[in-house]
């Protein structure tokens, strides 16, 4: 496949990075010489406090401040070949692509603040769809005749084309969509809607868990663990799709990853529990459990989709940490409150925002709801607060990179869920 070129800005991180000042602009240009170790980040400027809404925020984008100059050109990137993907400045978006389908309905939600985007490459969307179900069926095994159109219904092609634009080839974006296919495989068949359960799920996790994470036992009992990595369907997935990863990225990216995977088995163990005893959470225990269940391992990996490594010292910093945290919880909150109609329907009681929030704070539901929205918004503007200064603080090409990564895969995460009408509908309350 031919190179897809510069992908288009996302995210109004420029904007948010406005409103930190010279400040900012003096310690960028500190910060920009070259040197022969990564630096030691500091910690984020404080941003001014937001005068608190009254009114639900409008759907729009706000004005765009101008940037100062200096700022700009450190935002801007390096210049030269193989550079075109650092860019975070705005640029216009691209005409539609010869053949695109008409955008996908689905409206977004009233107040909720988010960034459009184009819509995805529709040739790049049936070549990884294609290949995804190919390695579903023939490689893994993955699920029955009776589950295809849930299978094609999820549109996992377009979700993570929408999610990854700088992906070089398919074969990169093919990295994301086997590990999201797979995340999905477990979620629902030991958690979810496909036989999942609360009771036995610390044991399925561990040993799903041993795909990714390789077990490392006596001659005597290695066939055996090996030979379950194929017993059922997640354990597959799990192992097909890490065999993959690890082709394509580097040790630590690999490393990575399963930090983070063990981050979202423990979430998945703490709202088991929960379940168990029939325990709602107070709203602040409730985000703290997702902040471990949720989207996190996706947009981890941006650099590995993207063919380059943020390295791992960086990528360790702790304003990389609490950016890349605050853009897995935005984006969980956002799966809250699409997916909530769909839950209040599914048998049982599943826990979610606006669930708790009624529950722990009694409000009415449309009121619940609505608060909901307000915490994601919050979210959203912290993570492209801290996003800002930390690329104002340490201008490096692949810092500059990976956080243009992480807010496209923010900006694609939300595009999935609001065209998603096949699994989402939004409440009555506007």
């Amino acid at each position: 496949m031919s190179d897809p070129g510069p992908s288009t800005v996302q995210s109004s991180l420029p904007a948010a990075a406005a409103r930190f000042g010279a400040p900012v602009v003096d310690t960028a240009r500190a910060s920009a010489a070259e040197v022969a170790v990564p630096p030691v980040l500091p910690s984020p400027p404080v941003p001014p406090n937001r005068p608190v809404r009254s009114d639900p925020p409008v759907l729009h984008d706000p004005p765009v401040p101008p940037v100062p100059s200096a700022l700009a050109r450190i935002l801007r990137g390096p210049s030269g070949l193989g550079t075109a993907g650092l860019y975070l400045t705005p640029r216009e978006d691209p005409p539609t692509p010869p053949g695109a389908e008409t955008p996908m309905v689905g409206h977004p939600i009233p107040g909720l603040y988010h960034h459009p985007v184009p819509e995805p490459d529709p040739s790049r969307v049936e070549e990884v769809s294609a290949r995804i179900k190919a390695w579903a069926l023939e490689e893994v095994d993955l699920y029955p005749d009776e589950w295809e159109d849930q299978f094609d219904g999820f549109s996992v092609g377009r979700y993570m084309v929408a999610c990854h634009p700088d992906a070089p080839t398919v074969d990169h974006l093919m990295i994301a969509t086997r590990l999201m296919v797979a995340e999905n495989a477990v979620d629902d068949c030991y958690c979810e809607d496909h036989g999942g359960s609360p009771i036995g799920l610390g044991g399925r996790l561990l040993l799903a868990h041993t795909a990714l994470d390789h077990l490392h036992t006596t001659q005597e009992y290695q066939p055996q663990w090996a030979q379950s990595l194929h017993s059922d369907a997640p354990r597959r997935a799990y192992r097909s799709a890490m065999e993959y990863f690890v082709q394509q990225s580097t040790p630590s990216q690999a490393d990575r990853y399963r930090h983070d995977m063990a981050r979202l088995h423990l979430g998945y163990l703490a709202e088991a529990a929960w379940s168990q005893t029939d325990h709602v959470p107070e709203v602040w225990e409730y985000l703290a459990m997702r902040q471990f269940n949720n989207f996190r391992p996706c947009p981890t990996i941006t650099d590995t989709v993207g063919g380059y490594e943020l390295p791992a010292d960086l990528h360790a910093q702790p304003a990389m940490q609490r950016v890349i945290a605050l853009a897995g919880n935005a984006t969980t909150i956002v799966n809250d409150l699409y997916s909530y109609t769909k839950e209040l329907a599914a048998p049982g009681k599943h826990l979610n925002l606006p669930v708790v929030i009624a529950e722990r704070e009694g409000a009415a539901e449309k009121d619940a709801y609505l608060k909901a929205v307000e915490v994601h918004n919050d979210l959203m503007h912290a993570f492209e607060d801290e996003a800002a200064a930390l690329s104002a603080a340490c201008p490096l090409p692949g810092v500059q990179r990976f956080l243009r990564g992480v807010a496209a895969w923010v900006d694609g995460n939300h595009y999935w869920h609001r065209t998603n009408t096949y699994r989402y509908s939004l409440p009555d309350f506007w």
